[in-house]
């Protein structure tokens, strides 16, 4: 019988759907989920530590978002910057698509971008005369469901604070709750993955095995490989983190090798993990990728059930919102 996409959708009230963090990093709750027991409790992400053994590291992704959404002078026009060919040309989603056929052209601060190419997808290729000015103009794509604009918070809070290399249009969230402070205080290292549209992209397929997952950039390198072999448990902050160790897994067993590329790794029930035996994250969308990552990581029914009683108890969701520990 084939996995449906209808079988990772739960009912989630609008007005659980964070529209700003915590006040301050690590003031979320925190749900956690023991596999094994079926477990779930309820508390704060203050507890995190607690449930960390002597041996355990804790790997994040240090992607830095990049201000990707720009408006044009007039504001009739938005483009969304999927990836930067060279800093002039750029692959784009944009609003409206209409007004921005082959041949339009786009004012931004005192660059004009053509459109040279529509893509299969409807994605455009737009060429400008000056690469536009970055700070001055770009914003922050704030996820859709953040039905505000992006304002000068959002510059330091949807941000980790160990963001490094350039080049995610979403913040993996599951590193939001993290100070400098606690990062001092646990073992931890490093991958990148850049988060890319397709994290927000919902899965429009009946059949789970039919979709097409997005492509994402991602580097493991070789002192993170072989710290992760001398742990004792690899805990994974965030899905982007997951998709990367078990993509380095899926080419070379272990032990884990370094690696860098391209993957469109995807992970739904059932999937044999090979490297991740904790997971922190946050609340994903309903028939999300995400959500079935999870499912394939814990019990389905068990993940399902914890979504439930999230709901009852009015957990905050999606990025600006509360997390789930999963040991």
């Amino acid at each position: 019988m084939p996995l449906s996409t209808a079988d990772f959708d739960f009912h989630l009230p609008q007005e659980l759907i964070a529209q700003r963090p915590a006040e301050r990093r690590g003031d979320s709750r925190m749900m956690v989920v023991h596999r094994e027991t079926g477990q779930i409790e309820h508390g704060s992400f203050a507890d995190f530590e607690s449930y960390l053994q002597p041996d355990d590291l804790c790997v994040f992704n240090n992607t830095k978002v990049v201000p990707a959404r720009f408006f044009s002078n007039d504001d009739r026009m938005e483009l969304l910057r999927l990836d930067a060919i060279t800093d002039r040309r750029w692959q784009c989603l944009v609003r409206p698509g209409k007004r921005l056929r082959e041949g339009r052209t786009i004012e931004i601060g005192e660059s004009t971008g053509t459109v040279v190419e529509v893509l299969e997808n409807g994605d455009r290729i737009v060429e400008f005369d000056t690469a536009p000015d970055e700070q001055s103009h770009g914003h922050l794509a704030l996820p859709p469901y953040i039905q505000r604009p992006d304002d000068d918070a959002d510059q330091s809070r949807y941000q980790t604070v160990y963001a490094e290399h350039d080049g995610a249009i979403a913040a993996p969230t599951a590193g939001l709750h993290f100070s400098e402070e606690l990062m001092g205080r646990i073992e931890h290292d490093f991958v990148t993955l850049h988060v890319g549209l397709g994290t927000f992209r919902p899965v429009s397929v009946d059949d789970v095995t039919e979709h097409t997952m997005h492509s994402e950039y991602y580097h493991l390198s070789e002192s993170t490989a072989q710290r992760i072999e001398a742990a004792g448990r690899t805990i994974a902050v965030g899905t982007t983190v997951v998709r990367v160790l078990e993509s380095c897994y899926a080419q070379s067993g272990r032990p884990l090798q370094a690696a860098s590329g391209d993957t469109e790794i995807f992970i739904y029930p059932p999937y044999d993990f090979g490297v991740v035996q904790g997971l922190l994250t946050n609340f994903h969308l309903p028939k999300s990728t995400l959500l079935m990552l999870v499912s394939a990581f814990a019990n389905q029914e068990l993940v399902l059930e914890a979504y439930q009683k999230a709901v009852e108890e009015r957990y905050r969701f999606f990025s600006y919102g509360d997390c789930m520990l999963f040991v």
